[in-house]
């Protein structure tokens, strides 16, 4: 995450980045309390600007800066939100976008907990239907492509898989949940 050199920035960059950081393999989990009004008012204003200093996000939800800070941090701790930089993975030289559905047999767990440790492996959920895990994926090539999918499919437990190779992106948002 990119810090905002500004006098205007305040130490939001900071905890936010760290909380970023901290979040890459880290498993994602459910927010263990309801969002009220407030919570949602601030995870959307941090979703058109992540970068937007606890002043200015004070005023606009209508609380102290303390206030905040608090609600913030609580929102990260409890695994409602991250503030992370997006990227564009093009830009990144990163040529190749796919899903891949996975069959395993028996229980997902460890083979989750194996593909996991795939760097390449962007988004992993296990699912209901005719995969049991979905793996989005951000490679350079079609060759890395190959080879991440033989790599995949070397892993104990898993039956087949099927690669869906992203032609166009037409839509991406972050919006969901603050409404």
């Amino acid at each position: 995450m990119v810090r905002d050199q500004s006098p205007a920035a305040d130490a939001t960059t900071d905890s936010l980045a760290a909380a970023a950081a901290r979040g890459k393999h880290r498993p994602v989990r459910r927010a263990d309390h309801a969002l009220d009004d407030t919570d949602r008012a601030i995870i959307e204003q941090l979703q058109h600007d992540g970068r937007l200093p606890y002043t200015r996000l004070a005023t606009a939800v209508g609380l102290s800066e303390a206030a905040v800070r608090q609600r913030v941090q609580r929102l990260i701790d409890h695994g409602a939100m991250q503030v992370v930089a997006v990227t564009d993975p093009l830009s990144l030289g990163l040529r190749r976008m796919a899903m891949i559905g996975v069959r395993a047999e028996g229980d997902t767990t460890a083979v989750v907990t194996k593909l996991e440790a795939f760097d390449a492996i962007e988004y992993l959920v296990v699912t209901a239907g005719s995969f049991d895990v979905m793996c989005e994926v951000v490679v350079e090539d079609d060759a890395a492509l190959l080879d991440l999918t033989n790599r995949i499919r070397s892993v104990p437990g898993i039956r087949s898989t099927e690669t869906f190779i992203y032609l166009s992106l037409v839509k991406q948002t972050y919006s969901w949940g603050a409404h």
